[in-house]
């Protein structure tokens, strides 16, 4: 169990399921957001701070062993809004890691840095990047980030390229890239865990039956997804006769979005 876990972009869904089931992995988690958040109970501490106030950064990273870095603006958006959360905000919180001594960042990247490639194409690590928005082009530069601060400072990042995290699946194109929370739960643990990690990309996904997405990479973790679409899969398919029209990418709605819409 490591001293302190800071947790950013605590108040939102993902936060919210890191810290209801990641309070074994610290002393102390250090919940943190740009927005209001409940107050802190035993074992927790509350900092509010947006992320693209560099001072406010470096004191919120203070005295931490690792981050959980769910922090950013998670859809698309305009792109001033996303230089601020996802880049500046980004790239604050490595340069405070980097001189607060901090050994490892989980950093929720997003399956959108692939979404251009086709549905049903088998994708891994080294398969190239193809962004289906700015957002997705946003969290391409947080996974070069941090693969310039593994080589050049030896600050070790998981970029957790998240499929759709929520309690259910609730569309078609979820039934490929759902990630249950108890999965993600047990994929931070073991990220956390590890005696190792460099700088690892993979995606986080459970273990749907038409899965787009290899981690094969990443065994030595000894990760195994619990959770699976398929029980859903006749209420979505009774909703949704046919996939939706269009959609022929594995980034579905930010793929068929125009940037000017």
């Amino acid at each position: 169990m490591m001293t302190r876990l800071l947790i950013t972009g605590a108040a939102g869904s993902l936060g919210g399921y890191a810290r209801e089931g990641l309070k074994d992995c610290a002393q102390i988690l250090r919940l943190s957001d740009v927005a209001e958040l409940s107050p802190a109970g035993k074992g927790e501490e509350v900092v509010r701070c947006d992320l693209a106030e560099r001072e406010a950064v470096d004191e919120l990273v203070r005295d931490c062993d690792a981050i959980l870095h769910l922090g950013a603006i998670s859809a698309e958006a305009e792109f001033d809004a996303l230089l601020q959360a996802n880049i500046l905000g980004t790239y604050n919180l490595y340069e405070a890691a980097r001189r607060a001594g901090v050994s490892r960042i989980l950093f929720a990247s997003t399956n959108h840095v692939t979404g251009f490639h086709p549905v049903g194409e088998r994708l891994d690590h080294l398969s190239p990047r193809r962004p289906d928005s700015l957002y997705g082009v946003s969290k391409c530069f947080g996974e070069d980030l941090s693969r310039l601060y593994f080589d050049k400072y030896g600050l070790e990042t998981a970029c957790l390229r998240i499929g759709s995290c929520f309690a259910e699946p609730t569309n078609r194109r979820m039934l490929s890239t759902w990630l249950s929370p108890g999965d993600f739960r047990t994929l931070i643990r073991k990220l956390l865990a590890a005696s190792e990690i460099g700088h690892l990309v993979l995606y986080g996904v459970s273990a749907n039956r038409d899965v787009w997405w290899s981690n094969a990479h990443a065994d030595f973790l000894g990760w195994r997804p619990q959770d699976s679409s398929e029980a859903y899969r006749p209420a979505i398919e009774a909703r949704e006769e046919e996939p939706a029209k269009g959609v022929r990418y594995q980034g579905g709605r930010h793929a068929a979005l125009k940037l000017s819409d």
